[in-house]
């Protein structure tokens, strides 16, 4: 009988393009566009009009990370507002809030798989060649359309290298003694809308993280950074729908309704649904709020997670239109997450 040495080690899983050029030093814009295996096209921005003719190509996958979280939602582009420096797509499924001015490179992409054929994408980066959004082409996606596409849009003088620029340093919280809390408070008090939430964390001079530390209850509490995932377990299996918002500087991206498959895998908590899937570093969320935001129809509850430098990861809501009260069992949920150091 053999040995368990002499039993070989399962493949090692191939690296994705961002790892294996983190693995060099580059960015991965600098590793498509010197590494990739495959046909790598430049696109010519700006990507306005690019963006504007993707419902041609039908459905899509769209896919938004940060350096914690990975979110891709199947759909179709559409119900667009594309200006010069921000853009609203608003087609359910594929529902997106983009930052234009952080969309500095493109690349239409052709990556051989093992299986013979190509997957083909357009991706999409910032100055600092890091990913900001990826469109990837689905068994029904037109490839006549996506062909045009990338011909219409291709840059004709494509650079043999880019000009990156280091991705800007998180700029750190003023000292607590500088901001107002009662003055922060009250302003909460006084919330009509949740769109409003940045517009007065600038007014306060606070970040995120620390105004909802600086806050307390009612408007923040803090809750243990795994509890993310009994509230995704518990939300499946009573049918709870949510809306799961994920982003970086030049996107985010938006799940509106129910989840159904949670597994843990290593450190990542996965939801894998058919048309979503979300992948969670749950070992890089150091903080985590539940969160409360008055408004004027309705107030909200949230599940707020962050990474160790306050970056905000992801927020979890309840499903919710506009002009309806709050789901119940949404409230409960969350309501059921213990205060962390709480029993």
């Amino acid at each position: 009988m053999a040995s368990t040495a002499d039993i070989p080690p399962p493949p090692a899983r191939p690296l994705r393009p961002v790892e294996a050029a983190a693995a060099l030093g580059i960015s991965e814009a600098e590793w498509l566009l010197s590494h990739a295996p495959g046909r790598v096209v430049p696109l010519k921005p700006p990507f306005g009009p690019l963006l504007e003719a993707l419902p041609s190509l039908g459905p899509v996958m769209s896919l938004t990370r940060n350096e914690s979280c990975v979110h891709e939602k199947d759909g179709c582009w559409g119900q667009m507002e594309i200006g010069r420096t921000m853009g609203l797509v608003l087609n359910h499924d594929i529902d997106l809030r983009l930052f234009l001015a952080h969309w500095v490179f493109g690349f239409a992409v052709e990556t051989p798989l093992d299986q013979g054929g190509a997957r083909l994408s357009l991706q999409f980066f910032d100055a600092s060649g890091t990913a900001v959004h990826k469109v990837f082409a689905r068994p029904k996606t037109d490839l006549a359309a996506y062909d045009a596409l990338v011909a219409r849009f291709r840059d004709p003088t494509p650079p043999d290298r880019l000009d990156v620029r280091p991705m800007p340093r998180r700029e750190p919280d003023r000292p607590d003694s500088e901001i107002d809390v009662e003055a922060l408070r009250a302003a909460w008090d006084d919330l009509r809308d949740v769109h409003d939430f940045h517009a007065l964390l600038r007014r306060a001079g606070a970040g995120r993280a620390q105004a909802l530390r600086l806050a307390g209850a009612p408007y923040a509490r803090p809750v243990a950074p795994g509890s993310v995932a009994d509230l995704f377990h518990r939300a499946a299996a009573e049918e709870v729908p949510v809306m799961i918002f994920v982003g970086n500087r030049g996107c985010i991206q938006i799940h509106t309704g129910p989840i159904r498959t949670v597994k843990p895998m290593g450190p990542w908590l996965n939801i894998l649904d058919p048309g979503f899937n979300l992948h969670l570093r749950m070992d890089h969320i150091a903080a985590a709020w539940a969160v409360w935001k008055p408004q004027s129809d309705s107030p909200v509850h949230s599940l707020e997670l962050f990474d160790a430098e306050g970056r905000l990861i992801a927020q979890i809501f309840g499903a919710r239109k506009p002009g309806l009260p709050e789901r119940a069992d949404w409230q409960a949920l969350l309501a059921d997450i213990p205060s962390l150091g709480c029993a």
